[in-house]
């Protein structure tokens, strides 16, 4: 494991390793000074490899239409400082995740190579989203065994975070505005032939951000409508997500119903969890999976190991928005062309399965992103605690608003040979916001769009 520990994080760790514990005024007070807004460290790294974060944000595209929701890469000029390749990947091991490094053993003879571009932190959120962050520095709390927040403010819970549930959290109940997409979803089985597992019309709002002045009690945090387009024996299917934005105690969790086309009826899908495999990657991942780690964290114990510099996916604007994914999809990886990797400091946490409880997972370690709190890596164990799945997320700021991500995320599967893309965007098929009303995400909503 990497060594470095970042000093803030070795100074708060030193306060306690509660989960419970509340950080003190003073270390409130740092916030907007030595760390930014949301709690990343406010100052480049010593060897200017990673930049100083950006309060301006992220720079607008010079040919970006305002209004058109076609993001377009706001660097195209720029070139790679810099290729990893199988030759030379373990002199940059110390900035590689796990999974990577596995990916350069397993695929390197086989073209895994890395081009990393300069590092870029314009990541910025609304003004009211920072001041709920700092009265959650002081007032938010875990309590119930870590399943729920008391006292939290539609804003990053934990900014200065003490544990790893609490840095978990900060992922589960990140920033979103309201969005809609149509995307594809394949996976590449091990004779390199992809396969179209999914195509969707997505639709996500986000209640907790609707009212930044109430405490987020009992509000949803997203609710999430897929409607399934292909393949033909999907077509037609609906899935509705409720996902709480600050507690997962008994009867307060997600809730979720799906529309079956043959049984014309919506039905209450408590089994859409945990490690249910998603059919909407063809069973290749898991439903806890999906954006990297969702849902519930009641089933394992979490670990925070520190903060460190990684080479993560990032500013992946040709990707996401420019780039059909057939045209991305090779036989073993994606082809490295197409992504681009940048230095950033991620905060990692390490959890175990809990003694009674059950998953497909034994293990599994997560990397987050300090400026956005996004989750952007991740590790997946077996019961013999071999490296069974890694996953990356591919995200990109939307330059013209405050409000995170345009993104996909994937999982690759050393021990079957296979990968997945989920939720990339068909190009041009994004749009900020959405067209329909609360009706549309209820259960009656489903039902009376459901294909009889």
């Amino acid at each position: 494991m990497h060594k470095h520990i970042s000093t803030v994080f070795a100074l708060i760790s030193l306060a306690s390793a509660s989960a419970v514990a509340a950080v003190s005024p003073e270390q409130a007070a740092q916030l907007g000074k030595t760390l930014t807004p949301m709690g990343a460290e406010m100052a480049g790294n010593a060897d200017g490899s990673i930049p100083a974060w950006d309060p301006g944000g992220t720079p607008v595209a010079a040919n970006f239409v305002a209004g058109s929701d076609n993001y377009v890469d706001p660097y195209p000029d720029e070139k790679p400082l810099y290729t990893i390749t199988a030759d030379n990947w373990q002199e940059y091991a110390d900035n590689l995740t796990i999974g990577t490094r596995a990916m350069f053993e397993k695929y390197g003879a086989d073209g895994w190579e890395m081009h990393v571009y300069p590092s870029h932190r314009g990541a910025i959120r609304p003004d009211w989203f920072y001041a709920n962050t700092l009265k959650n520095a002081t007032g938010a709390s875990l309590v119930a065994d870590g399943q729920k927040i008391e006292g939290n403010y539609p804003g990053v819970p934990f900014p200065i975070p003490q544990s790893g549930l609490e840095v978990m959290w900060n992922h589960m109940v990140r920033y979103g505005e309201p969005a809609s997409q149509t995307y594809d979803t394949y996976y590449v089985d091990s004779s390199g032939n992809p396969v179209l597992a999914t195509t969707a019309y997505s639709t996500s709002v986000f209640p907790m951000f609707r009212t930044p002045d109430e405490p987020v009690g009992d509000k949803a945090w997203t609710k999430l409508r897929i409607n399934y387009e292909a393949p033909a024996r999907r077509a037609g299917e609906i899935l509705l997500v409720h996902e709480p934005g600050a507690d997962y105690t008994a009867g307060k969790g997600r809730s979720a119903w799906q529309y079956l086309t043959g049984q014309r009826r919506v039905r209450l899908a408590p089994a859409v969890s945990f490690d249910t495999p998603n059919p909407g990657v063809a069973g290749t991942s898991t439903y806890d999976d999906s954006f990297i780690y969702n849902g519930s964290p009641e089933r394992f114990n979490w670990r925070l190991v520190g903060k460190q510099e990684m080479i993560i996916p990032a500013s992946s604007y040709k990707f996401v928005f420019e780039t059909a994914l057939e045209d991305a999809l090779g036989p073993k990886f994606l082809k490295p062309e197409y992504i681009r990797w940048e230095k950033h400091r991620v905060w990692v946490v390490d959890s175990t399965l809990k003694e009674g409880q059950r998953h497909l997972y034994s293990r599994r370690t997560f990397y987050i992103d300090e400026d956005t709190w996004v989750a952007v890596a991740g590790e997946m164990y077996d019961g013999r605690d071999q490296l069974w799945r890694l996953q990356y997320l591919y995200g990109a700021n939307l330059y013209d608003r405050k409000s995170g991500y345009g993104s996909a995320y994937g999982a690759y599967d050393l021990l079957q040979n296979i990968y997945n893309l989920n939720g990339k965007l068909i190009p041009g098929r994004y749009a900020s916001g959405v067209d329909q009303d609360d009706k549309y995400f209820t259960p009656k909503g489903i039902a009376r769009s459901g294909v009889r």
